[in-house]
C-alpha cells in the first residue's frame, strides 16, 4: 500500500448522534441522526449542495429495525447528480467500508448503521462501496471451508439501495500497518503451517519474520497442506464466484485481487508493527526466507556470478535510514553497478511474476462474468526525488532516475486486461517535508503515463483520511486526462462518522458532483481551506494546532 491511513474502522456510532430509541437486540446502536427536522416533501433547494445541506441539517432519521422503511427512503431528498457532460467523462466514486464490516463471527457488523450509511451515500450520488473479503475470516475454520454469509448480507443490502460494490480478495493480514486498529490475522490453519515452517513468510536480513502475507518465494510449492499458495488463492476466488455468481457484473462490478501486504503488489518493506519502520525511512529488502534465497542463488548461478547469490546487498542500510546513509542507495551507490542492477532486476521480476500468476488465476475464475478485475500498486512517494528511489526499490518497484519501473507493471496488468489502482491521488508536493524528497504529484504523473502507454484503465484512491476541499480539489485535478490517463474510477478512504460531519459531508457531496462532471469543479479546486502539510505521522510544527482536528495520526 501507499501509506494508507486506516484508523476509523468502525461504522457511524449511532449513540454519538442521538439518545433516542433503542431495541433489545441492538441497544448499543441507538439512533442515527443527520439533523433535527422531520423529512418533508416541501424541501426545495436551488443546487445539489443545498440539498445535501438540507439532508444533513434538517432530516432526522430514526430506526428501530434493521430494515429501511420504504416510505422514508422515498421521502428523502435525492441529491444524486446528473452530469451535463457526456457520461463517458464521468468518474464514478466508491467509498471504502470499515475494515470490520464483517465480524469475526462471520456476520454483517452493525447492519442498521450500515443501512443508514448506504442510504446517505446513494443520495449523495456515490456509485457504490468497496469491502475487504478477508481470507482470515472466510476460510478460518479449515482448508476449503468457506463462510461467505456476512458478505452475502452486505451484497443484498447494497443491491437494495441501488448501489454497486467492489470486493477485494484480501489474502493479507489486517493489523500492523498504518491505522490498522482492528486485527484479522491469516487463517488459523495457515498460521499453524507458518509455525512449523517460518520461512513461509517474508523475512528481512536480521531474521524478522512478517506474518502479513505468504512469501511469494513459495508460490508454486505445495506448502499449505498439499496445495500451493496460488492454488489456495484460486480456490478461494472460485468459492466466491460460485457463491455470488448471480451478482457478478451487476451488483458486484469489480474484483480487486490482493497480491501482497495491504492488498498491494509489493513486498512488506516498511512494516509499522512494533515500531520497526517510521516515515520516511527507506525500508529493507525482504528476500531472506529460504525460498527467496534459493531463487536468488539459482539466478546468480545462471548469470555465472555465484557470489552474488549468497545473500542480499550488504550495504543497503536499515529501515529508518536515508539513502545517503547507505552504500547501496546513495547517489552513486551500488544500486547503479552491475551487481546492483542484477539484484534489483531479480527482486522486482519475482514480484511481477507473482502478480502475473495471481491475475492469470483470477482471469480464469471471473472471465465472462462482467465484473472488472483490478490490482493495487502502492504510491511510495518518499525519496522519489533522489536518483535511486530507495523506498520504491525495497518495496519491489525497480524505478530509478535511470529506469521507469511502472511500465513493466502496467504491461503485466495489460496482459490480463486488469485495471491498475493507484493511491496518493489527493497529495501535493508542497505538503511534504523537504528532507524526505517526496513527490506524490510526480509519481502520479509517471503512473498515469505508464498506464496510458500500456493501454489500461487507471483507478485511484486517497492515501490519507482527508475531508478538506483542497484534497478533493487535488483528486479532481489528477482525475483528468491533462497528463496521461484519466481516472476510470475513484475509491474514497473511508466510511466513518467524521465523513458525515459539517463541512466534511458538504465537501464530499460537491466532490462527487465534480467527478460526475469529469473532474471539473472549480469551486472545490480553487478552495483549499486548510493549507495542509500532511502525510502519515507528519504535521509541520507551524500547522499542528490548525490541523489537529483534521488529521488522524
Amino acid at each position: 500500500m501507499t501509506l494508507t491511513l486506516r484508523s476509523s474502522t468502525s461504522f457511524i456510532n449511532l449513540k454519538d448522534y442521538s439518545k433516542g430509541l433503542k431495541t433489545s437486540d441492538e441497544s448499543s446502536s441507538g439512533v442515527v441522526c443527520f439533523a433535527q427536522m422531520k423529512p418533508s416533501f416541501r424541501i426545495r433547494a436551488k443546487s445539489s449542495l443545498q440539498e445535501a445541506q438540507l439532508f444533513q441539517e434538517r432530516i432526522r432519521v430514526s430506526y428501530t429495525t434493521d430494515d429501511l422503511p420504504r416510505e422514508l427512503l422515498h421521502a428523502l431528498p435525492s441529491i444524486a447528480h446528473s452530469s451535463n457532460n457526456n457520461d463517458s467523462k464521468k468518474v464514478p466514486v466508491y467509498v471504502m467500508l470499515p475494515l470490520d464490516t464483517v465480524t469475526h463471527g462471520g456476520h454483517l457488523n452493525k447492519p442498521r448503521a450500515m443501512n443508514v450509511s448506504l442510504m446517505a451515500l446513494k443520495n449523495a450520488g456515490v456509485e457504490g462501496v468497496m469491502v475487504d473479503a478477508w481470507w482470515g475470516l472466510v476460510e478460518k475454520d479449515g482448508p476449503s471451508k468457506y463462510n461467505w454469509e456476512g458478505y452475502a448480507e452486505l451484497v443484498n443490502l447494497v443491491q437494495r439501495h441501488g448501489l454497486k460494490i467492489q470486493v477485494v480478495m484480501s489474502f493479507h493480514q489486517c493489523g500492523g500497518n498504518v491505522g490498522d486498529s482492528c486485527s484479522i490475522p491469516l487463517p488459523p490453519w495457515v498460521l499453524e503451517e507458518i509455525s512449523k515452517n517460518p520461512d513461509l513468510v517474508y523475512t528481512d536480513k536480521s531474521g524478522r519474520r512478517n506474518p502479513e502475507y505468504i512469501s511469494l518465494g513459495c508460490d508454486s510449492l505445495p506448502v499449505l497442506r498439499g496445495r500451493t499458495p496460488i492454488q489456495v488463492y484460486t480456490d478461494y476466488m472460485k468459492s466466491f464466484h460460485d457463491r455470488f455468481r448471480d451478482y457478478l457484473g451487476d451488483v458486484i462490478v469489480e474484483i480487486q485481487v490482493g497480491m501482497g501486504p495491504c492488498g498491494e503488489l509489493r513486498y512488506p518493506a516498511y512494516p509499522e508493527s512494533n515500531g520497526t519502520w517510521k516515515f520516511p525511512g527507506i525500508g529493507e529488502f525482504q528476500c531472506y526466507d529460504k525460498y527467496m534465497k534459493a531463487s536468488l542463488e539459482a539466478s546468480a548461478e545462471a548469470q555465472g556470478k555465484r557470489d552474488w547469490g549468497t545473500t542480499g546487498p550488504h550495504d543497503s542500510g536499515q529501515y529508518n535510514q536515508f539513502p545517503e546513509d547507505t552504500g547501496f542507495f546513495k547517489r552513486d551507490g551500488t544500486w547503479n553497478t552491475e551487481y546492483g542492477r542484477f539484484f534489483l532486476e531479480w527482486y522486482s521480476e519475482k514480484l511481477l511474476r507473482h502478480g502475473d500468476r495471481l491475475l492469470a488465476a483470477a482471469k480464469g475464475v471471473f472471465r465472462g462474468t462482467g465484473a472488472k478485475l483490478s490490482g493495487k500498486v502502492a504510491g511510495i512517494h518518499w525519496h522519489y526525488r533522489t536518483r535511486s528511489h530507495a523506498a520504491e526499490l525495497t518495496a519491489g518497484y525497480y524505478n530509478t532516475r535511470l529506469r521507469d519501473g511502472y511500465i513493466p507493471t502496467a504491461k503485466m496488468f495489460s496482459k490480463h486486461g486488469v485495471v491498475l489502482n493507484f493511491t496518493c491521488m489527493e497529495m501535493k508536493d508542497g505538503e511534504q517535508p523537504d528532507d524526505a524528497n517526496c513527490s506524490p504529484e510526480g509519481l502520479v504523473r509517471q503512473v498515469k503515463m505508464a498506464t496510458k502507454s500500456a493501454g489500461i484503465d487507471l483507478a485511484g484512491e486517497n492515501a490519507l483520511e482527508r475531508y478538506d476541499s483542497g484534497a478533493y480539489g487535488q483528486v479532481l485535478a489528477t482525475s483528468r486526462s491533462d497528463s496521461g490517463n484519466a481516472l476510470s474510477a475513484f475509491t474514497y478512504l473511508r466510511l466513518n462518522k467524521r465523513l458525515f460531519e459539517g463541512d466534511n459531508w458538504r465537501n464530499m457531496v460537491e466532490f462527487v458532483k465534480g467527478m460526475a462532471d469529469g473532474g471539473r469543479n472549480e469551486r472545490l479546486s480553487e478552495c483549499d481551506s486548510t493549507g495542509t502539510d500532511l502525510y502519515v505521522r507528519f504535521i509541520k510544527e507551524k500547522n499542528v494546532q490548525d490541523e489537529k482536528d483534521t488529521v488522524l495520526v
